[in-house]
């Protein structure tokens, strides 16, 4: 497995899945497994070097990786730009390729000028060409590798991820009253900002209504801002970055989450974690974050950008129109590691057989 870093040296949602599915797959009988990304390793794998210094050189210090693999192993990537060549001194490995979003588009999404975006897409099609499989989040991704980068439709794997259900876990407790949670990076497409617009109204309905904002990233000043302006900042909390512990003490505080993406959602892992931890996450119809909700309520999907449906719709979660506790434990089940862990199992057998 080739991933971009691991979860503790940076946290976010793509590191979180690579990190929880190799230590999924490295417990699972029969695989004889090695994963290596930037910063510091989990137990058993490797690192390229520290996470900073350019993109460009990280990812020439890991196209130099050379380490030898045994004929037939296959090589699974998780990040386009970062892990070697399939081409080994024993001939070619069977190649997987984990497609997390488009990353051209999400450099459109943060401001990037589109020759940049352009060489990024063309970087990423050279990159996919050839793979014996694809692995997809969601159905909506499938579509994007279809539509987008022309890859076959017959090479791509939906495979839902999977949560740690021991690391989140729920208790009877209902938390603190009106208190919501959004756990997103700080940027534009994460929808932060349409969550703000609506949080007025939610306490003009709701007079004690906190909400806790956990992340950074490039929108936090602008957001910070926002919240100050809109005449309720006061019941704003920002918790910057915090550590798991801290984390799932606040999902035990909070009575539901929101996922307000706009833009490039592949599933939404965060509502995984939510659902595992008891509460119910309201997620927005963008990409795959319906797939997360829609087999236990559908009324937790709202439009995507719509500030009066969210509004709407987390006020009626405050007022008790919400999955309890145990209806969204159990829906969190259903998406262990080791189901998705099995998974992937099976799709390297298709590559091996």
């Amino acid at each position: 497995m080739t991933g971009s870093e691991w979860f503790d040296a940076l946290p976010g949602g793509l590191n979180r899945y690579f990190t929880d599915l190799y230590l999924s797959l490295r417990s699972h009988p029969g695989i004889d497994l090695s994963a290596i990304a930037f910063g510091s390793s989990e137990a058993g794998g490797r690192s390229w070097g520290p996470t900073g210094g350019s993109t460009l050189h990280r990812a020439f210090s890991a196209f130099q990786d050379r380490t030898d693999l045994p004929r037939g192993a296959i090589i699974d990537r998780h990040f386009s730009l970062y892990g070697r060549s399939p081409l080994g001194r024993r001939g070619r490995h069977p190649l997987v390729v984990h497609f997390h979003g488009p990353w051209a588009d999400e450099s459109r999404m943060a401001g990037s000028v589109e020759f940049a975006a352009r060489a990024k897409y063309w970087i990423e099609r050279v990159r996919y060409a050839g793979a014996d499989r694809y692995v997809v989040l969601s159905g909506h991704f499938k579509d994007v590798l279809t539509q987008t980068y022309r890859v076959p439709e017959d090479r791509i794997r939906i495979i839902p991820p999977g949560v740690d259900l021991n690391r989140f876990h729920t208790s009877d407790a209902s938390g603190s009253a009106g208190t919501v949670l959004c756990v997103r990076r700080l940027e534009r497409r994460m929808g932060v900002h349409v969550l703000l617009d609506a949080w007025p109204d939610v306490v003009a309905a709701h007079h004690d209504a906190r909400l806790v904002i956990v992340g950074t990233g490039s929108e936090e000043a602008a957001l910070r801002m926002q919240a100050a302006r809109s005449g309720v900042g006061d019941s704003v909390t920002f918790a910057g970055r915090i550590d798991d512990v801290r984390l799932a003490s606040l999902y035990q505080q909070a009575t539901i989450t929101v996922v307000p993406s706009v833009a490039l959602e592949g599933f939404g892992l965060i509502a995984l974690e939510s659902l595992a931890a008891g509460r119910a996450p309201i997620v927005t119809d963008c990409g795959g974050l319906p797939d997360a909700v829609s087999d236990l309520d559908r009324s937790l999907i709202v439009r995507a950008g719509n500030t009066e449906a969210l509004a709407d719709r987390i006020v009626g979660a405050l007022a008790g129109r919400a999955p309890e506790h145990r209806q969204c434990r159990a829906h969190a089940e259903k998406f262990s590691w080791a189901t998705a862990a099995q998974r992937h199992v099976d799709l390297y057998g298709e590559l091996t057989s």
